[in-house]
Parts: structure tokens; sequence; C-alpha cells
């Protein structure tokens, strides 16, 4: 099976309870995802903000659909997250004592609901809250509302709990990792317990189990219209999803490289990477007889040689001269007097200097 077959591998006896490090590294795989993504949309949005822009406005919206598709292909096929799969890890219901249902068994209704619910709602909503509390933060800079109104009040008070609420909520899942990490607790994360499920390792009869359903579905014949119709859409439902779970597999580590490339952190070195190099200076063409030598004083003309009159600089060379100069010189020349590179009239820069 697709879904199991590069990454998935099999646990060895006894040691189906998977570490605080997986448990965590799979809990980050999608945390850096949605990031990465974002910036891509981002870039696309503001190349061709008439054809891109409603990504990037709705972005939140159309990421939470194509997470619901991809998690639930995956609960019902692997009993797992996307996540949890890649990380060769399934759900069980708790209170089975030693009984293991196989993966391709699938979770209780109740118990999948629950767990999509929770692995897609949860970060959506939280990340609506993280950008209501920013935008009310602005607001509050630059609010309109008189001091005293209620609204500004409710607010206020909503902004200086916000922190306290956030602390406790992440102080949750710290405190639950450190009782998994002590043997104290079975769940790493309080959703999972709140879903009414645990984590566990693939076994090799798990992974014989998937590869089984998959050469069984893709081998079915139907024959009834109906039948042909009903799979169709399985079908088209499952590619989707195949192939957002099979892209997401492979281009998974590159996303998190443009999450590191693209993070505050490493602006000064990409920044030094990427600079064009710095221009070579002017070259004198003093071997040529219509070329201007530079005058000792900075407020001579290098043409006629006299203090400059409506200073005007030009636009190739940054060189400055009198303006009628210049002007003579480049409508008979079409170049700089002193470097030579090729000038029209339209680069012609007057200059204005705070005496005047």
């Amino acid at each position: 099976m697709a879904e199991v077959g590069a990454h998935l591998t099999a646990a060895p006896a006894g040691e189906e309870r998977p570490s605080v490090f997986e448990a965590v590294a799979q809990d980050s795989l999608m945390a850096a995802v949605k990031p990465a993504l974002q910036h891509l949309v981002k870039v696309l949005a503001e190349s061709n903000p008439a054809r891109y822009g409603f990504l990037w406005r709705w972005f939140d919206e159309i990421y939470v659909l194509l997470d619901l598709l991809l998690q639930q292909h995956y609960l019902a096929r692997c009993s797992a997250s996307f996540s949890e799969n890649f990380y060769s890890m399934k759900r069980i219901p708790m209170g089975n004592g030693r009984q293991r249902p196989l993966a391709t068994a699938g979770l209780p209704k109740r118990h999948h609901w629950k767990s999509l619910l929770l692995l897609v709602l949860v970060p959506y909503l939280k990340g609506k809250l993280e950008k209501l509390v920013s935008s009310l933060r602005e607001e509050d800079e630059y609010s309109i509302h008189p001091p005293s109104s209620s609204w500004k009040r409710f607010y206020r008070a909503f902004l200086a709990a916000y922190p306290y609420v956030n602390m406790t909520w992440e102080g949750w899942f710290l405190i639950q990792q450190l009782c998994y990490i002590l043997g104290k607790a079975e769940h790493h994360s309080p959703l999972l317990k709140l879903a009414g499920v645990r984590l566990v390792r693939l076994t090799a009869e798990d992974i014989q189990a998937l590869e089984k359903k998959w050469a069984e579905s893709t081998s079915s014949q139907t024959h009834s219209f109906s039948s042909r119709v009903q799979s169709a859409l399985r079908r088209a439902l499952g590619a989707v999803a195949f192939s957002l779970s099979t892209g997401l597999s492979v281009s998974v580590f590159f996303l998190q490289f443009l999450d590191w490339w693209y993070s505050s952190e490493n602006q000064e070195t990409i920044k030094s990477l990427t600079a064009l190099p710095t221009p070579p200076p002017p070259v004198h063409l003093d071997h040529e007889p219509s070329s201007a030598v530079l005058p000792s004083l900075k407020s001579v003309c290098p043409l006629c040689r006299k203090v400059r009159v409506n200073a005007t600089a030009l636009a190739t060379s940054g060189f400055v001269f009198c303006y009628r100069c210049a002007h003579g010189f480049v409508k008979a020349h079409q170049r700089c007097p002193v470097t030579g590179y090729a000038t029209e009239l339209q680069h012609l820069v007057k200059l204005y200097s705070p005496e005047s």
C-alpha cells in the first residue's frame, strides 16, 4: 500500500508504546506544513492578485477543508492521522485491555468523529483566535472608541486575559507530556484523551493488513450502474486524498526547509547569499579627445571649468554639470562626458540646493 510502503516500519514485540520523541515529532509535522503552504500561497497571490488572491483571503478555510479530507482518508483506512501514519502509529480505543484491533478495522464511529473534529477543528479555531487577538491589539492602538466605551473595556479585558488562557492551554499540554515521559499517562496530548484513544506502534500484522486491503480495493470489480457510480466517486475522493497524502509525504521535508529558509533568523544569511554583486566604478575615457577630465574642485563643471550654474546630474553616471553644458553635450554625443555611458536628454536630473 502506498501509504505504508515506504515510510512505515513494524514495531518490535513488546514495544508498542511510542516514545515521546515520536509523539511530539508527528505533532510538529503538520504544524510545519501549514506555514510553508501559506508562504507559497502568499507568493502566488502577490504575483497575480486577480487570479490567486482568493487563495490568500480564504486560505484558512481552504486548508481546513483539505485537512479534513486528508485526515478522514487516513482515519478510515489506517486508524490514524496523516502524521501518525507517517511515523508508523495508529489509534486504538481506550479500555480495550490487551485487545489490539488491526489498523484496517478502523475506529468506532464515536471515536472516529471525535478524533476527526479534534484533529481539524481545534487547530483551526486556535488559529482564528490568534488572528482575532492580533487584530484587536492593532485596533486598540489606533482605536476610535471613547476610552470609557463598554466595547473598549470588554476587548481590553479580553486582551489582558488571553495570555493567561494561552499559558494555561500550553501548560496543560506540557504537563501531559511530562506525565507521558514519566509513565504516569497513556497520552502525550490531552486531545487524545478527549477523543478516548491512545497511540501505539504499527505491528507487522497491521502493515500486512493495510497492504492486503489496498490490493483488494484496486482489484475489485463492480457490475451494477449504481455500484459503479459509487465506486467511481469513492475512487475519485480516494485519489484526491491519496494525491494529497503522497504529495505531503514527498514534499514535507521540502516545506520544512522553506519554513526554515524564510524564518527571520536566516534573513541576514539569505541576503548575503542572494545579494547582487557591487557594480564596478565608472571607467574614465581619458584617451578620447572629447572626454572631460574631472576638476579638482567639486563645485566646478567638468565641461566649462567654471562654477556650476543650474547644477544638473546625469542619471546614468551620477556626475554633475551645468545644465546648459550637459544639455548641449548629451544632445550632440548621446553619452556622458566623463564616463562615456550612453545617455539621453531624459536622463538629465535638475538639482536644487537648500540655498536656492
